[in-house]
Parts: C-alpha cells; structure tokens; sequence
C-alpha cells in the first residue's frame, strides 16, 4: 500500500506549493530527517554566486513591490498604509541618521554568524531590501518574540528581551505577516550550508549552520502560522530562473521543517477511505459536509495548524453528515481530524474564507 507522511501540516500546504520544476526534489522523496536535510543540501549547493553589487540590480525583480516600489518586509504594513515608501535604485543607502532615510541589504542570517564568507554573503535567498536605520537596529540579533520591547519600527517590527522558551536574551521581531518569510530563509541558510560551515561562528540563534533548539520550535510555528505567499513564490522562481538557479526548498516545500526537525514526524500506512469535504473553500456560518466512505466515525475536530482543537463533534457518524461552523472562525487554513476508537483515521485541510 502506498506510504504517505501522516503529519497535518503538510496537507494544510498543499494548495501553497510552488510549481517547482518536475523532477527537482525526487532524490529527497521518502526521506525524513538528517537524510532529508542531507539529499536537500545536495539538490541546492553549488548554486551560481552574484557580486555584492549586483545584489541591488536582483533587487529590481526580486523585491519589486510594483512601479519600483521596494518590499521592505520591515516597514511594509500588509494591511494598512506603510509609514514611508523607498524606490528602487533612488532610495539606495547611503547615509541615514534615522528610520525612513533609506535601504539597504539585509542579511537575515547576519554576516558576522559565517564570518562574511563570499558564497552566503551574496545569497539572495536570504537577502532581502530593508529599512536601513532598521536593519542597523536589529544588526546581529536573533530572530525571536518579544516580551517587553525597547524600541519598535513604525510597521511594529521589535527589538527587546525574548519570551520564547529557551532564550530571555535581546531578540528582533519582524510582524506576523513576515515571520514565515524569514522562518524560510533561516531554514535555508540551515540547509543549504549544512556540512560547509567549518569556519562559521555561533550565535544565540545558532551553532553554525544548525539551528538551535529553541529557536527551530519557534521557526516551526512561524513556518507554519504565516504559509508561504504569492510574493515568496515569486522571489523563488526570479532567483532560481535568473541568479541562482538553485531554490528554497521550504517555499516549495513547507512541510520540510517538520519532516527535518520534528522528532514525532511519522510515516503511517494510507487506508482506502476516501473522504470529500464541501464547501471548501467555506465561509463562515456555512455547513460543511463531509462524505465519506468508512463505516463510522465517532468524532470529527477542526483544528489550527499548531493542532490545537477549535470545534468537535462526537456520535457515530455515518457516510455523509454535517458539521455546522460557528461564527468567528478566521480565515485561513485548518485541518479537519476524522476519528475512530480514539484514533486519527484521517487528516483533511479545509480552506476557510
């Protein structure tokens, strides 16, 4: 029977896989794991290396926002107007004395972390334009959450002490709507320099290139609470197409993370049951019916992408049911549990709208 990898996090990214190109990631195809992290190291070395300069020219069609707008990931506001707007190759640092002056090139894995070695340096999977008085303030500082901030950017991204467990050290804070983004690029630097890292330094984030423990259980969420965007997408395929030709397998690939860096990852033999959720995508207020096949199920869950339960009902359920959603429920992905015996039988995503 076929195998197929039971985690719930994979299928709540099947409708945000980019359309890499047929055949790219078949040497890491079953793998889990140091095996998985080791085939996708092999598939992505080796890539072609820009000069430092040429990275402000990449920038005109890797962070290209739209009529030269550069995306800023530390000033933008996605759902509100951003505090100031840079052009590209007109707003270029420079000199600054404050936020907004202008921007420059933000090394989300810092520098100082592989000792500026040329091939990372210049590597654009995890380079990205920012706000340059921003980029100064989080400087070498790990990714993290922050409890109580000393200073905020005005798009709300933080610098102060961190709350997440494992570390009370200062940390930087992108927003939510940018935390997968840098999640992604972190796990890349991770992987794709995996094994070339014998002069790289450590860092409160880091030892080397692995990531470090606290920080991995963090990344996971931020992977997995901000899925992967049309602009990351985008950026994958200008990189891979036109620079690098190498990509990041995490765009492609969400649930790589956890088939890396999650222990309880497991491979479980796929049933014949087949099951259809409809409407899907769902609004809110609307009946979700699910059809099935199986004989009975004794609960179904609807749960966030951290598997957390949101709504369950229970009973013997029977080929084709209902399941009513209450008002409230935000949009984005979930994951639909179908349960027998006090077993999981069967995960689903459900999109709502």
């Amino acid at each position: 029977m076929k195998k197929v990898f039971s985690l719930i996090i994979a299928l709540s990214f099947a409708l945000l896989v980019a359309a890499q190109p047929a055949n790219y990631y078949n040497s890491a195809n079953g793998l889990t794991g140091n095996q998985l992290k080791v085939a996708l190291h092999n598939i992505i070395k080796g890539h072609s290396s820009i000069s430092y300069a040429q990275i402000w020219n990449a920038f005109w069609s890797t962070d290209n926002k739209g009529n030269g707008v550069v995306w800023d990931m530390y000033s933008d506001r996605p759902n509100g107007t951003s505090p100031y707007v840079y052009y590209l190759g007109e707003d270029q640092c420079g000199n600054y004395s404050g936020e907004g002056d202008c921007y420059n090139r933000e090394h989300s894995w810092p520098s100082s972390w592989f000792n500026d070695q040329n091939t990372p340096r210049t590597d654009l999977h995890h380079i990205f334009p920012t706000d340059g008085y921003v980029n100064n303030r989080r400087g070498n500082y790990a990714f993290g959450e922050v409890g109580s901030a000393s200073w905020t950017s005005r798009n709300g991204s933080k610098l102060g002490a961190c709350k997440t467990p494992g570390f009370s050290g200062t940390v930087f804070e992108p927003i939510d709507e940018y935390k997968g983004d840098f999640a992604r690029a972190i796990m890349y630097m991770s992987v794709r320099y995996f094994s070339e890292d014998a002069s790289w330094s450590s860092s409160d984030m880091t030892s080397k290139s692995e990531i470090k423990p606290w920080a991995i259980e963090m990344l996971l969420r931020w992977n997995e609470l901000d899925p992967v965007s049309e602009k990351e997408k985008e950026r994958n395929e200008t990189i891979y197409n036109d620079y690098q030709h190498n990509r990041n397998p995490f765009v492609d690939h969400p649930e790589y993370a956890r088939m890396i860096w999650d222990p309880n990852w497991s491979v479980v033999e796929e049933n014949s049951m087949e099951v259809y959720l409809f409407p899907n995508p769902i609004e809110c207020g609307q009946t979700l019916h699910l059809s099935s096949n199986c004989n009975a199920f004794d609960a179904v869950a609807i749960c966030d992408l951290c598997g957390r339960t949101l709504f369950k009902i229970s009973g013997h359920l029977v080929g084709d049911f209902a399941v009513t959603l209450p008002d409230g429920f935000a949009k984005g992905c979930y994951i639909v549990k179908l349960m027998c015996n006090g077993n999981v039988l069967k995960y689903e995503k459900l999109l709502v709208k």
